[in-house]
């Protein structure tokens, strides 16, 4: 489920690169706090579901 998230995290951030400045620095923000949770989940080595 998390990988999903991330594919539609950067699906979203490279059309808000496309589509304009406003939207793409909300989607800059979600791409980062996805990255950060997914390295968490690894660190902490809990089973991916």
């Amino acid at each position: 489920m998390l990988s999903t998230v991330a594919i539609i995290l950067v699906i979203m951030w490279a059309l808000g690169m496309v589509g304009g400045y406003a939207l793409g620095g909300l989607i800059h923000l979600l791409l980062v706090v996805a990255l950060i949770i997914a390295v968490l989940r690894v660190i902490r080595g809990r089973r991916v579901i």
